[in-house]
């Protein structure tokens, strides 16, 4: 696991830790040592921790202008014994927010399993964004289940043609503008 690097290729565009706004706004990271770990695997040093012991994150693009943030994943997303929600929406999210996003794409290609605990925090996220949205991009099919049967997905946008998007090699506009139309045709006229 200490080979996968988050998303770089939008370095020239967005630094979360240049960002005032942004929470990890003036963290300094090591290209060589590895601290941080998933059980007993290390993970690469540029992923930021958000307090959990399993799930890590890299905010790899936000608009202000627009109101969203694209957010990438890696880990075990375990809510029942970490309540790694809870990390996620107090220190992450809530200061997003607070700062005019509404809208969240969260890239999962790395997110191993979930375990859920309440969904409290996810209907609060829900309530706070009011227009926006949360979508789950490119999560593996047994977490996309795993999330289903705990009710979340009530919350979230997942699944679908969400898990089939290439988004490697666009512009952060472009997932954005992929994401929120298929958003969009999701939603009763």
């Amino acid at each position: 696991m200490h080979t996968i690097e988050p998303h770089y290729n939008w370095r020239n565009l967005y630094i979360a830790s240049e960002d005032r706004r942004s929470p990890f706004f003036g963290r300094e990271y090591s290209e060589f040592e590895f601290s941080n770990a998933i059980y007993d695997h290390f993970i690469h040093p540029q992923w930021d921790t958000i307090g959990s012991a399993t799930l890590y994150i890299k905010i790899l693009y936000v608009s202000y202008e627009s109101g969203y943030a694209i957010i990438e994943l890696i880990g075990e997303w375990n809510d029942c014994l970490y309540n790694d929600i809870m990390f996620l929406k107090r220190d992450i999210i809530d200061e997003l927010i607070g700062n005019g996003i509404n809208q969240f794409i969260l890239i999962g290609e790395n997110v191993l399993n979930f375990h859920s605990g309440d969904n409290d925090y996810y209907e609060e996220w829900f309530d706070d964004i009011d227009d926006g949205w949360i979508a789950m991009v490119n999560f593996r099919d047994h977490v996309i289940q795993e999330i289903q049967s705990s009710s979340i997905d009530y919350f979230v946008a997942m699944g679908g043609s969400l898990n089939e998007i290439l988004w490697r090699n666009q512009m952060p506009q472009y997932l954005y503008e992929k994401v929120n139309n298929l958003i969009m045709k999701r939603l009763p006229a």
